[in-house]
């Protein structure tokens, strides 16, 4: 019989003061009220209550084992309670995976909307160059930019995270604007730290032989890289979504526009989850309104 019933009825018995009581409380025969009883203390392997025709009475295991019941009763009520009050509205931590660049400069500001508008919700943003394993680390979602690999989490596209090529109006005064991939030689483009040395500004469409000498400023952060472009010192490649407002209010200007990487697909990835929490719900929805196609 499932314990924590028998436990109940238990708890009914010794409340209301007899089996037929107890019946009536949870509408089921006085016969089944024995059962739940018994099915408990043989499981205990002690007696927990006495019986006579005119009363009952705890045994001193039973009314220790009461006692005990009624803690284990109202922990199981007040979870109850607390999980029906987190799935009637966005509250609780909302643990969140994405990579530096695009988390720091665009997911971050963004969340300060979200939370104005869920204020019993928190966020935990991690973020980093690796992988993380949503489900075994406890992730509620993650944004993911390349191809994905096949897996169980469901997965949301967004806008596609393209690339652009770049330099503050400093520079280009300084040292001129490359009108091909080639010119790029003349240049001081600024790298990424882990860029891998045959890959570094292969640019669509280029001639392998023409990209820039080895750069005089390195980072492996694109923030580091972005202030440095806007400080005048180098051309720089990164995500169009990361420098649209440095492009927008003209602090940088597009180069080589013809030459510009594929973009690369990016996601929004989730466990898949019959009744996922308001949280995840709403944090879904705001990121697929805010950057989905």
């Amino acid at each position: 019989m499932d314990k924590l019933r028998s436990m109940e009825v238990f708890a009914g018995v010794v409340g209301a003061g007899s089996f037929t009581a107890a019946a009536r409380q949870f509408e089921m025969s006085t016969v089944m009220v024995g059962k739940h009883i018994a099915s408990l203390e043989q499981q205990l392997g002690a007696c927990l209550l006495t019986r006579t025709t005119r009363r009952q009475a705890l045994t001193e295991i039973g009314a220790r084992y009461h006692q005990q019941c009624l803690q284990i009763l109202a922990l199981v009520r007040q979870a109850d309670t607390g999980a029906e009050a987190m799935r009637s509205g966005a509250r609780g931590t909302l643990k969140v995976s994405a990579p530096v660049a695009f988390g720091s400069e665009c997911l971050a500001p963004a969340l300060a909307d979200y939370l104005a508008q869920h204020p019993e919700v928190s966020v935990d943003l991690d973020l980093g160059p690796r992988v993380v394993n949503i489900v075994d680390e406890g992730f509620d979602a993650a944004i993911r930019i390349g191809a994905l690999d096949d897996s169980a989490l469901v997965a949301r596209p967004l806008r596609a995270y393209g690339m652009v090529i770049c330099a503050a109006p400093s520079y280009l005064e300084r040292h001129g604007w490359p009108r091909t991939a080639a010119d790029l030689a003349q240049h001081q483009c600024l790298d990424f730290l882990h860029w891998k040395r045959l890959l570094r500004w292969r640019l669509d469409g280029d001639d392998q032989q023409c990209t820039p000498p080895p750069s005089r400023f390195r980072s492996n952060n694109g923030q580091a890289l972005k202030r440095a472009a806007l400080a005048g010192l180098g051309i720089v490649m990164q995500a169009e979504i990361v420098l649209q407002e440095e492009l927008r209010s003209g602090q940088l200007v597009r180069l080589l526009q013809e030459h510009v990487p594929p973009a690369r697909p990016m996601h929004l990835v989730y466990p898949r989850d019959r009744q996922a929490t308001p949280k995840r719900t709403s944090f879904i929805e705001f990121v697929m309104e805010r950057f989905g196609k």
